[in-house]
């Protein structure tokens, strides 16, 4: 009887303890303050519309309160902090970019290990002193300072650099002096999506928007112009080029190496840009148009006096190089160079050659071309992944490329181009073996029967039981491509057991055109149903279980991830959207968010595509009395690309309407943006609350014995 009694308590007492553990998490209160659209007839109640005041004291205290939720939550997970010393070990190690000459020195950036921003150095000759030139780390007390574009001038003598505060796509441009390092006049200031682009020694061409009224971070930007920055000169004085009269969303401005002319692109979406040219050895000369067509994707990618070489998807989806005379310069006049091929072609130029690359499913290939269009050489890559570089100026004696997979860390090459023959440049010393792991890439079939790849990274002798805790990550939109690179948070993710697998979903740029196309608008949810259809290979196939699935994405990939979990709760036990694009029906009213609706439509387009966005929207698909996997929304508060309105409305729907006791919680990045910048200190403890928060909940109770 005692017996019986002593485990009846016992039971009880494991109950209540699960019950305890378990318990639904006591989210902060979010007022409902409805504001009701029209939409074609149709209304849509916005309860959460208050959120979007960035500059609010209610928002701001919002912020405060789901911040304290959320570490509360996750300084609970006893191997929290396990997981970032690890990140931190591992990521511990020197790193090295390619090198690039600018008058008399060589320039590279390094991080010596943990630094928040990765520091420009420069050295005089092969074997010459190495020198500190810039260090982004001092610019602010927290590292959250960055810096951007470096241009410097046509004999290296100026240069002019772009920074980001709190990771705002708002940039100033900063003039020194190269050789003393001295500023040499006033900062430019509210600079926005630009190049840096001289004209010889005496000024540079740049990009901006007016300054918004309202939020900067939020307000819509939608005129973009180029200006002329003449040396010496304010700012307030600089030149309109481009853009005033004719409205362009995203406008650009590029001065060939031999100074001869400026190519200027205007476009009003992420896809197709007009291409116009203005000679700069004439006084006065006019800008004339290369091409009219806004439909397609056209940039110059080098000149040898006037003869031009594009490259194109004009009538060729998956691209091709045209050559064509800047005195005649509209397509009737193009000649083909590089024909297009089966798969996707980018083109560098650098020592007298042209290189393209080519993507065979999403993994390179590389050919050497002179400027006949001769086929030189194909590069023998040091092995499957993906190939980066290539690029130089015309005079270089040698170029410089970077590989990288899954499993392997980037390595830097030095190549001769009269040979082809290449050795390591630079190769980082890690803590690291890349051959304890392996990249397997499989074709699953999607839900309309279409074949999509999917590559799949783990520790070698992985178990297939069902049991493994896997990451599926996605994009899927802007003819984007996701190829192999090596990431530090993956091989501690990977070293831990898990999974990691990219799919290259339809909407992404892995196969041309047409495979973008067939993720756009109306046909979105196709990039969806690829999403879930990974997902759906990846349990049938043993490598996990609906119980240790996590989606992850970010950006487009938020959306994504959003969709999916809306769609599919089921499918996945932990889902992750970061900075993702979650209200479709709002998203092209702030900042840049409508060049956009190339890929996603706009509610106001016409009734069909308001029903249709309004149907895989993610803020406006969370339903009640439904068991949402447990997620983590993350955003930052500096945010102005997607703005985290996004993010609060998402989560404050799911956080209203839950059912189950899975959590949801928002991880809101103070003093970040849409994440270019962001300090190493911050991406690390970024990484280690995403596994943390995805292990802990696949019950996950301690990380395994190494």
């Amino acid at each position: 009887m005692k017996t019986r009694i002593f485990l009846m308590l016992l039971v009880g007492v494991m109950v209540l303890s699960c019950t305890q553990e378990k318990k639904k998490i006591k989210y902060p209160k979010t007022e409902k303050k409805v504001v009701t659209d029209d939409y074609f007839g149709t209304k849509v109640d916005d309860p959460y519309r208050w959120l979007e005041d960035d500059r609010s004291p209610e928002t701001e205290a919002w912020v405060k309160a789901q911040n304290e939720v959320t570490f509360d939550y996750l300084e609970q997970i006893p191997y929290r902090e396990n997981l970032k010393n690890e990140l931190s070990e591992i990521w511990n190690y020197e790193k090295l970019s390619t090198p690039f000459k600018e008058g008399d020195y060589t320039y590279f950036y390094k991080n010596d290990g943990l630094q928040n921003q990765y520091v420009l150095y420069r050295k005089k000759g092969e074997d010459g002193k190495e020198e500190l030139f810039l260090d982004p780390n001092t610019f602010s007390d927290d590292g959250t300072t960055s810096l951007g574009q470096v241009s410097f001038s046509k004999d290296g003598s100026i240069v002019a650099y772009s920074i980001s505060e709190g990771g705002s796509d708002w940039r100033k441009i900063i003039i020194i002096d190269a050789e003393t390092k001295e500023v040499k006049e006033d900062t430019l200031v509210d600079v926005k999506f630009s190049g840096i682009s001289w004209k010889g020694n005496d000024g540079f061409f740049y990009s901006s928007y007016d300054k918004p009224e309202g939020s900067e971070l939020s307000a819509k930007t939608d005129q973009h112009k180029l200006y002329y920055h003449k040396l010496g000169t304010s700012q307030k004085n600089d030149e309109v080029i481009f853009g005033e009269k004719e409205k362009y969303r995203y406008v650009g401005g590029s001065v060939t190496e031999d100074d001869q002319y400026l190519i200027i692109s205007g476009a009003n979406s992420t896809s197709g840009n007009r291409l116009f040219i203005k000679d700069l050895s004439k006084a006065n000369s006019k800008i004339a148009t290369i091409d009219e067509d806004i439909s397609t994707d056209v940039y110059v990618a080098e000149n040898k006096g006037s003869k031009l070489y594009i490259v194109t998807n004009t009538d060729a989806p998956n691209q091709k190089m045209i050559t064509v005379d800047a005195s005649k310069p509209t397509i009737g006049n193009w000649k083909e160079l590089i024909p297009e091929t089966e798969n996707v072609l980018s083109i560098s130029t650098g020592a007298g050659y042209i290189f393209a690359t080519y993507m065979v499913d999403a993994v390179s290939k590389v050919f050497q071309y002179d400027y006949d269009g001769k086929l030189v050489r194909e590069i023998d890559l040091p092995g499957i992944g993906s190939a980066g570089g290539f690029g130089g100026k015309n005079d270089a004696e040698e170029l410089y490329f970077n590989f990288t997979n899954y499993s392997t860390p980037a390595t830097s090459y030095k190549l001769n181009p009269e040979d082809g023959s290449y050795e390591v440049y630079w190769k980082p010393n890690m803590e690291y073996n890349a051959d304890n792991f392996e990249s397997k890439q499989v074709f699953y079939t999607s839900k309309d029967g279409t074949k999509v790849p999917m590559i799949i990274t783990y520790k070698k002798g992985l178990e297939l039981n069902g049991k493994n805790p896997t990451i599926l990550y996605g994009y899927g939109g802007f003819n984007i491509p996701l190829t192999p690179a090596f990431s530090v948070a993956n091989a501690i993710w990977m070293n831990n057991g898990g999974v990691y697998a990219v799919a290259n979903l339809r909407g992404g740029g892995e196969y041309g055109k047409e495979w973008h196309l067939a993720g756009t608008k109306m046909q979105k949810q196709n990039v969806f149903d690829d999403f879930i259809a990974a997902g759906e290979y990846l349990i049938k196939e043993n490598y996990t279980s609906s119980d240790y699935l996590a989606i992850r994405g970010g950006s487009n990939g938020g959306l994504l991830v959003g969709a999916t979990m809306t769609q599919r709760p089921d499918l996945m036990k932990v889902a992750i959207p970061q900075v993702g694009v979650l209200d479709m029906l709002r998203y092209h009213t702030f900042t840049a968010g409508a060049g956009w609706a190339y890929d996603f439509g706009t509610a106001q387009d016409s009734e069909e595509m308001f029903n249709y966005l309004k149907n895989y929207s993610p803020v406006h698909n969370v339903k009640e009395g439904v068991e949402y996997p447990a997620t983590m929304v993350m955003t930052g508060d500096h945010d102005d690309r997607v703005v985290p309105a996004h993010s609060f409305k998402f989560a404050a729907e799911l956080q209203d309407k839950q059912a189950g006791n899975n959590p949801v919680l928002i991880r809101i990045e103070t003093n970040a943006g849409h994440g270019a910048g962001t300090p190493v200190s911050k991406t690390i403890q970024q990484y280690a609350d995403i596994y943390s928060f995805i292990l802990w909940n696949m019950d996950v109770k301690e990380l395994p014995k190494k």
